[in-house]
């Protein structure tokens, strides 16, 4: 059993920065590849981010691509998405999820964390 716990969400106008956060706890968290996926109002919940399980491979949602940076820490079990040069279409309520193996689709991950809320103002 993992459980996840996100933080770090807020109010930012657009062209700032913000860093999330992701507590796991659970001894196999750090066996886990990690992702961050993201929910606006009315819409899917979309892929923006994963890290495989030994930190060493990443990948993007085209649309964040260049802007967020994704990274853990397997010995704090924490898992970080920096977010630089926010726009308006970046609110959402961000979630992180653990899943088994590197993959883009939410049906792919086992556990998922509360949500923050990160809305960019323009």
């Amino acid at each position: 059993q993992v459980q996840l716990v996100e933080s770090g969400g807020g109010l930012v106008q657009a062209g700032g920065s913000l860093r999330l956060s992701c507590a796991g706890s659970g001894r196999t968290f750090s066996s886990y590849a990690m992702g961050w996926f993201r929910q606006a109002p009315g819409k899917e919940r979309e892929f923006v981010a994963v890290v495989a399980w030994l930190g060493n491979s990443t990948y993007y949602a085209d649309s964040v691509k260049g802007r967020f940076t994704i990274s853990r820490d397997r010995a704090k079990n924490m898992l970080y998405l920096q977010m630089n040069s926010l726009k308006p279409e970046d609110t959402a309520v961000y979630y992180c999820a653990a899943s088994r193996k590197v993959d883009y689709y939410p049906n792919a991950y086992d556990y998922w964390g509360q949500g923050t809320q990160v809305t960019v103002s323009s």
